[in-house]
């Protein structure tokens, strides 16, 4: 791998390293104060799940017992978006070995995405896949250490861990004002808004989530083209 594109990469994730360690050890805190179990588990959940909000989530399917059926819908609900990311990258990543492939999948979190995308039109695709891996490779470790890092400071510590949580919707917050700097992403951010807001609406906050996701998905497919090529020529996807 070329130490041009690493190094590429690595300015790239820097915004990332302080929103995913911040995130990370928000996390591991409220981990270790609800759940009382070892910092080891905290590890393996964040080598293993990478998904910030589920993780959130996670906190409390563990506090409360939920039953195995109810973890495994809402882990759907949750993470349903990710099947969006993955459809614009559907050309991309089968040029991809598939063992890079997979791990690529495996990662393409709201942030890694952001950055892939806004990164391969400006490349011509030239050198995307060591950038996209060695992007990868780094947020994934400062998830890691994020979450460790959390676990075992709120294993030592105990304090009020109320109003922690909010550091999720602060990251989303952030990635979303800067993705919005670019037109072409307007029509997208005003899609979601607009559904989720219709279905608080409609639905009450208990029950928007499902119908929340199945409109996003039936808008954005029915405007595709339209998001694929803004100004009538094709975009990264």
């Amino acid at each position: 791998m070329k130490r041009t594109v690493l190094k590429e990469a690595f300015i790239s994730s820097l915004p990332v390293m302080t929103g995913y360690l911040s995130m990370g050890i928000a996390f591991g805190i409220l981990y270790s104060a609800n759940t009382g179990l070892s910092p080891f588990w905290a590890f393996l959940m964040a080598l293993t799940i990478i998904s910030g909000s589920l993780q959130f989530a996670a906190v409390d399917m563990l506090a409360g017992s939920m039953p195995l059926f109810q973890i495994a819908l809402l882990t759907l609900f949750i993470n349903i978006r990710y099947s969006m990311y993955g459809l614009s990258l559907i050309r991309k990543f089968r040029e991809v070995g598939f063992l890079r492939r997979c791990y690529l999948i495996l990662m393409l979190t709201d942030e890694n995405y952001a950055l892939i995308v806004k990164r391969l039109p400006k490349s011509g695709y030239g050198d995307s896949d060591g950038f996209m891996l060695s992007l990868s490779l780094m947020n994934h470790l400062y998830w890691i250490i994020g979450c460790l890092t959390g676990a075992v400071f709120g294993s030592l510590v105990k304090f009020n861990t109320q109003g922690i949580d909010f550091s999720m919707t602060a990251l989303f917050l952030v990635i979303l004002t800067d993705q919005c700097r670019e037109k072409a992403n307007r029509i997208p951010a005003f899609i979601g808004l607009a559904v989720t807001a219709l279905s608080r609406y409609f639905f009450g906050a208990e029950q928007m989530l499902i119908p929340a996701m199945i409109f996003m998905i039936a808008g954005f497919l029915i405007l595709r083209k339209n998001l694929d090529h803004p100004d009538g020529k094709e975009r990264a996807s």
